[in-house]
This record gives C-alpha cells, structure tokens and sequence, in this order.
C-alpha cells in the first residue's frame, strides 16, 4: 500500500518535470502573506486587484471542471479556486497554468503558489480566483494524515518536523519560547545589562555540579569540555571592569534524562556587581512576573501538574534551614555528620549514592522532602555552605550562605547568591569539592587555577543569577524535553 502511494507520487513528479522542467523552482510570487490577503480582502476585491499567494496543500476537492484547494504559510490559511475555463490554454502554450497539470500533479502536502484576484464564494468564504498556479516543491511522502497517524510522542519528538506540520499548538509553542527568551533579554538589557557569549569549550568545567561532556580538539591536540554553567566566564568579566554582563547560551550536562532534566539546554545567567541580595530577589521576582504575563498572559496564573500557580502575589520566602529541620528533625545548624544524615536518608527511604558527602546528603533529602512542599511561587533563602561552593557566606551565621532559588510545582526555576569573590576563601571551597571528586563524587565542582588568579586581581561584591528553559516546562505544564525543538534522542533502530 504504501509503495503503490510513493509510486503513483513519483509518476507525478515525472509529469511535472516534463511539463515544467523542474517541480523545485528557484522561485516564488507572492505579493503579501496569506493572512494579510484576507485582512484587506474588501479592499482588495473592490479594486479587482491581483495577488499571489503560497504556501503547503492541506486541502484539496477536485469536482469534474473545478477544484477547490486550501493552503498554508506561516501565518494562516487561504481558499484558491480553480476552473477548467479559466486555466485552460489559450493562443500560446501555458502548460503551468493548465488545469488538467493541477489535477493530475497536486495533492496534500505539496507547496504551491496562486495567483488571481479575491472573491466571495457561495458559502461566504474570502477566496482567490486562480487564474495562474506554479508547483513550488512536490511532496514524495505522505502526510501523516493521509496514511498513518502520527501519535507516538517519541516518534513526535524524534521527527519534530511533521508534530509541527500536523499541530498547529506544536508550533504556538515555540512562539511562545520565543517570546520567553526575547523577553528575558529585554528584561536586561532595559536595565543596562551587555549581552556576550563566552566559550562552549573549557578547560576547566565550573559554576554548577555536573558531570561534563569531554570532547577533543584536533587543532590543539587538547580535550577540552563543554560547558555546563556560564558563571565562572562571566564573573571574570566583572574582575575585566564590566558591571553588568548577562548571556544566553546552550549549556551540556551529561546526566540522565527525566521531567526536568535534558543533556543540554539552554540558560540564562545574570551578574550585577555592587547589587546586594535584596536588590537581586526583588529583581529576580519582578523578572518572572515579566515573564509569566508575556508568555501566558491575563491573571498570571498557571497549571502545573493540576495545581494552579498564582505567579502575580508577592513569593514567599522559605528559610532552608527552618524547612529542612521541620521536615526532617535535623538542625543544619549544629555540627551534623554524613551519618547521621545518612540514617536520616535510611529512615526516610531515600536512596544516595555510596560516594556522597554531606552537601550531596542534604540536597538529595531536601529534594526529596523539604521541596516536595513547596507548591506555589516562592524563594528559597539560606542554603548551607556544604551546597553552595561558590556563594558568600552569610555573615549572621557561618552555615549559611547568602543564596536563593524560586520554587514553584515542587521544581527549582533558578539559582541566585551574592558572589563569593575572597580567593582565599573559593580556593577551600574548591579543594573540598575536588575531596570529594576523589572519593567518587563525580558532579563535584573541579578547581579552577585561572579563575581562582582572576579573583586575586579583585571581583567587585555582585549578585548573580541563572535560569535554564525549565521554568518555561513548568509554565506549560510539559517535560523540559517536549519543550526543546530538536530534543536529543536514541536512533530508530
């Protein structure tokens, strides 16, 4: 069955190119978008005004002497009608504009132009008058539609390309990627940020723990990897004399797939030197209100996973280490040991590598208590020293960190914290991190030398922030990797 439809394709194809030479011209007419036709239709049928229109077949009837056919470009759908009597030759060869080549050659899926004047059909529909047509680009598969359905979502992702074509809310939401991304963008810049880009390959990988991507380059005969953070790049811009800096950037992880985690994503960080962590939160909430009332609109409120979130009233501050001690008993406060966070782990049923030490501990607790609670939009405040390896100390107390993050749908939507910019102190915290590589920990943060000898020239005090497309998922109501056009995936096998 199929074979018989890819033949009978073909055999139209050979009756193009014998017709026209070519069923892939260089190009096109078209003398305003489809939409835009039909938003000046009055205007443009009272002056008998010819236009040309394009776009791809989604509908076709052909009734004996005249066809009726709808196409689609990038900004609606237009009628054409075609008639033998209008299309047909007249004192000198017109094969293109025949109406015996449209019926024979054209079918769902192929991209064509028109060109004629509008018209009201019968039925009241605005439609174009053909009294010209060109073949564009024949199309020599089926469209799912017209043979099988496309309803696999690994399949949908895997060919992105036709979950567009067949679903017009596939590609509204991208639009409204778009207008996520563009509007963090304004965001900054409106408030004196300079946009850069700084390296994919690095030396050292920094400013998140994760497991790098290793890569090799054949130029310099040197392994470098890819990043998985842009921080430690831009705040060496500050220590260069910029005071403002942000980038948006692809970022690579190379950890395992699930609702909010993809190998490679895109990220926003921001660094605002002499901004303190007031300043920053407040900036942070008013950036994803902004965001939220671009992206969705109306009363800023969201469905996550069936709960509503309210992202228009102030977010509520959530202490980490009052949180985890009403969750969990354990006062991060006092001198607590990896074992006793590892009965904890025990009692509570949660699972933690072999290898993890303290920081890793309590993360993989909180995640799974303290966080599990948090609902509506709200900022995390107060994070322990042991999980935050590049954020400043809080001078109040000394487990703590002057850090945030906003929560909302029980997922983390960012991360925030007055910079670390003592040296000295960066240089412990780097050594403790590569402890912990050596025991095994394979996220644990590397010690960088070159960013540890920029600090030694002088950082200004800044607050830095980042946010990956995450939050976009969670404004949907999707897993990140429905959200990326192109996800990664396994071969078809």
């Amino acid at each position: 069955m199929r074979e018989d439809i890819l033949s009978v394709k073909h055999e139209k194809l050979q009756k193009l190119i014998a017709a026209l030479g070519s069923a892939y011209p260089e190009k096109a007419e078209r003398t305003d978008t489809n939409q835009a036709i039909l938003d000046r239709f009055d205007e443009l049928k009272a002056r008998a005004v010819q236009v040309s229109v394009v776009g791809r077949v989604r509908s076709l009837r052909v009734m004996g002497k005249i066809a009726f056919c709808h196409i689609e470009d990038g900004s609606g759908k237009i009628q054409g009608f075609f008639s033998q009597e209008i299309l047909a030759p007249v004192n000198e060869p017109q094969a293109v504009s025949t109406f015996s080549l449209f019926k024979e050659t054209v079918e769902l899926g192929d991209f064509i132009s028109m060109t004629g004047t509008v018209f009201l059909t019968k039925q009241n529909e605005k439609s174009i008058r053909v009294e010209n047509w060109q073949m564009l680009s024949k199309s020599l598969l089926p469209l799912p539609t017209e043979f099988y359905g496309l309803k696999d979502e690994e399949e949908l992702l895997r060919r992105r390309y036709l979950d567009l074509l067949m679903n017009p809310e596939t590609r509204e939401l991208f639009v409204k990627k778009n207008r996520f991304w563009q509007t963090v963008r304004s965001f900054l810049v409106e408030r004196g940020f300079l946009e850069v880009q700084t390296p994919v390959l690095e030396h050292v990988p920094g400013g998140a723990e994760a497991e790098p991507f290793v890569t090799h380059h054949n130029a310099l005969d040197h392994d470098f990897y890819l990043r998985i953070s842009l921080e430690l790049p831009l705040k060496r811009l500050l220590v260069g004399g910029y005071e403002k800096v942000f980038e948006i950037g692809r970022v690579f992880r190379n950890e395992g797939i699930d609702r909010e985690h993809l190998q490679e994503f895109d990220h926003i960080e921001f660094y605002s030197a002499y901004t303190d962590f007031e300043t920053g939160c407040a900036m942070v909430e008013d950036l994803y209100r902004n965001i939220v009332r671009a992206v969705v609109g109306g009363a800023l409120t969201t469905t996550h996973e069936g709960e509503t979130l309210n992202w228009s009233k102030p977010f509520l501050r959530i202490d980490y280490f009052e949180a985890f001690k009403t969750e969990t008993g354990i006062d991060l406060s006092d001198e607590v040991t990896v074992d006793t966070l590892r009965a904890k782990a025990d009692e509570l049923g949660i699972k933690y590598e072999s290898a993890a030490g303290k920081g890793r501990l309590i993360d993989t607790i909180y995640k799974k208590t303290v966080r599990q609670k948090l609902i509506q939009p709200c900022i995390l405040v107060g994070h322990p020293v042991e999980v935050s390896p590049l954020a400043k100390l809080d001078p109040a107390n000394p487990h703590r960190t002057l850090r945030m993050q906003p929560i909302a749908g029980r997922s983390e939507l960012g991360n925030g914290f007055v910079e670390l910019n003592d040296p000295i102190d960066q240089r412990a915290r780097f050594q403790a991190q590569m402890k912990l590589r050596e025991a095994g920990d394979g996220e644990a943060q590397m010690l960088d030398e070159d960013f540890l000898q920029a600090l030694e020239y002088g950082m200004p005090p800044a607050f830095g922030f980042g946010m990956s497309e995450r939050l976009f998922a969670v404004l949907m109501d999707k897993s990140v990797r429905e959200t990326v056009i192109f996800p990664p995936m396994k071969t078809k096998e």
